[in-house]
């Protein structure tokens, strides 16, 4: 049977897509040149930049032959995408929530055939009740939204810091407790309905039983002891997970100088 022709399309050179919260992209500058410079990332997903558009330091980036796409905001969140080849910017904000909602969370783009969704999902351990509401309501629209793509036969990559421990596999013993927001019932329940779409999560298709994390808190030696939440993700669709060939975690990141409290995460899509 011949492939599929949106399948086909995808049949290109290999593919890197990393995402890095990056915890202030001003202060990790150096770190996220360095890493562009190594690893050289066809996209590079950034969350947590915690700058406005004008402040992000974009010519760096762009020294290195990257450009960037930016949805920012003042002191907190944010996400921004560099990319090498050029891109069309479909979304500045998760298809769903309410004009009112003002932070800085969803950016996507159409990369060639392929559309990557760029995502900071709410902690829901501040402001109470109401903040954890916002959590499950802000999963719930990014489930609506990959089910719209996927009615409408479309591939695409969500990727980003989710702030959920899909498993108790996913934190090491101690890190994180049971009342938290990032390992509530309905908060893995709001994931496994991502992937119950039929949704691929990256790291764990191709490495099911490993002890891996992405963060490591900056308090109580947290890097020291191991001690580690594995809470950023790239979801799949169908086609597209067809196409994963390696997931790396790139965990010397945490290692340097004031690094950020994330590390990188890459998938490499195959031809």
């Amino acid at each position: 049977m011949p492939p599929h022709p949106a399948a086909a399309a995808l049949r290109s050179p290999l593919t890197k897509i990393t995402t890095w919260n990056v915890n202030s992209v001003r202060i990790r500058e150096t770190h996220v040149a360095d890493f562009l410079a190594r690893e050289q990332p066809d996209l590079l997903l950034l969350q947590e930049i915690k700058c406005e558009e004008h402040q992000f330091p974009a010519l760096a980036f762009s020294n290195l032959g990257y450009s960037s796409v930016i949805v920012g905001q003042k002191s907190y969140n944010g996400v921004a995408i560099l990319h090498k080849a050029p891109v069309h910017v479909t979304h500045r904000k998760l298809p769903g929530m309410t004009e009112a909602d003002s932070h800085s969370r969803y950016i996507e783009i159409n990369f060639g055939d392929l559309i990557v969704g760029n995502l900071y999902l709410p902690n829901g351990n501040s402001n109470g009740d109401e903040g954890y509401a916002y959590k499950l309501e802000w999963m719930e629209n990014l489930r609506k939204h990959a089910q719209a793509m996927l009615d409408a036969d479309k591939n695409f990559i969500l990727a980003g810091d989710y702030n959920v421990c899909p498993t108790d596999a996913d934190f090491a013993p101690g890190a994180i407790s049971k009342t938290d927001a990032l390992v509530r019932p309905q908060t893995r329940a709001a994931f496994n309905a991502l992937i119950w779409l039929g949704l691929t999560e990256a790291v764990r298709a191709l490495h099911p039983a490993e002890k891996l994390y992405t963060f490591w808190d900056y308090q109580a030696g947290a890097w020291d002891r191991n001690s580690g939440l594995r809470i950023d993700h790239a979801l799949l669709s169908p086609r597209v997970a067809e196409q994963l060939s390696a997931v790396t975690i790139h965990k010397a990141e945490r290692e340097k100088t004031q690094p950020s409290d994330h590390v990188p995460v890459s998938v490499e899509l195959a031809n």
